[in-house]
């Protein structure tokens, strides 16, 4: 099963722009897992390609970029460079150093900031309400387990049906050259 590779750095950078929009240094870390993915499922609909990307797992809560979810756990190899801007407090994570935003694009930050506005009044519980009813979520329901959502269920749930397997096939090149570059 192929996804687009998670790009940490622009995780990182998309976490900041995300807080700058809410005005604030530290957040849900839960609240923070949903707009990230809200804005990464958009993002696939309307380019064919997620901002962060890396696999997608649906849990009791919702969908969550699980990679991105194993970096806040301090789960991850890209831990020294997550660990210069973030660090998790209990059930939060605390920006500690403001990332740039050089790896996003214009569009990119414009979605990041759009779906923060769209949902700033709702707390965690609202937004795993909101990513519940996503059909990816519905379809892969995993009760209190974890399961696997497929990029092309993804891609179907977000209307690029039509395109899912060339979509499908780009990541999974993009997947073989970052393998043979070592990355």
């Amino acid at each position: 099963m192929y996804c687009f590779r998670l790009d940490v750095n622009k995780a990182i950078q998309a976490i900041g722009v995300l807080f700058r929009e809410d005005g604030v240094s530290r957040m849900s870390y839960m609240r923070l897992l949903k707009l990230l993915y809200v804005a990464d499922r958009e993002t696939l609909t309307d380019t064919g390609r997620p901002i962060i990307g890396g696999p997608v797992v649906a849990m009791a809560n919702g969908p969550v970029l699980s990679e991105v979810y194993d970096l806040i756990r301090g789960q991850h190899r890209e831990m020294p460079q997550w660990d210069s801007f973030l660090r998790k407090e209990r059930y939060s994570l605390e920006i500690t150093n403001n990332p740039d935003v050089g790896a996003l694009s214009k569009y990119e930050i414009d979605k990041l900031q759009k779906v923060a506005q769209r949902f700033a009044d709702f707390d965690e519980w609202e937004m795993v309400r909101v990513t519940h009813g996503f059909p990816e979520w519905v379809n892969n329901n995993p009760g209190n387990s974890s399961k696997s959502i497929p990029l092309m269920e993804i891609l179907e749930a977000v209307g690029r049906g039509r395109e899912a397997k060339a979509i499908v096939e780009e990541a999974q090149e993009l997947a073989d050259i970052h393998g043979l570059l070592g990355k």
